[in-house]
């Protein structure tokens, strides 16, 4: 299996199915992914949270994996994941990036970036236009 492969059935089986035991299948158990959480890494047990409260706003999810190079260990992909709002017809669009070292067929080290922003805008739980709001230094909440 290539490290593509497994990143794509990553996606199926923990995010589009929501299998929580597939978690194990793929990630190393002292494995860690930076960029999800402010505070820091997310482990297999934060994903086993993480996955449940993303899922419950949206349905009909896919990822697509728009962009990747493998070199050795590493894998990056540029991604975009497309959903609907979980209680309407509001179509959901977001991209982002992942980087993860591979040994085996194990995640051991992973590297995200999420455009949270756009995706929190489009599941209705921020303004439309929040980054511009941000920027202009507009408080929001």
């Amino acid at each position: 299996m290539t490290k593509l492969e497994l990143l794509g059935n990553w996606y199926r089986r923990v995010w589009v199915e929501a299998d929580p035991d597939a978690i194990d299948d793929y990630f190393a158990p002292r494995a860690g992914a930076d960029g999800l959480m402010p505070d820091g890494q997310v482990s297999a047990e934060d994903f086993r949270a993480l996955v449940p409260a993303l899922l419950s706003l949206v349905r009909n999810l896919r990822i697509e994996v728009d962009r990747s190079i493998e070199t050795d260990d590493w894998l990056w992909a540029q991604i975009t994941v497309h959903a609907t709002h979980a209680q309407g017809v509001q179509d959901i669009r977001a991209s982002g990036q992942i980087m993860m070292r591979i040994e085996g067929d194990k995640i051991v080290e992973a590297y995200n970036a999420f455009d949270f922003i756009t995706f929190f805008e489009q599941a209705g739980l921020l303004p439309e236009d929040a980054f511009l709001l941000l920027l202009s230094g507009e408080r929001i909440g």
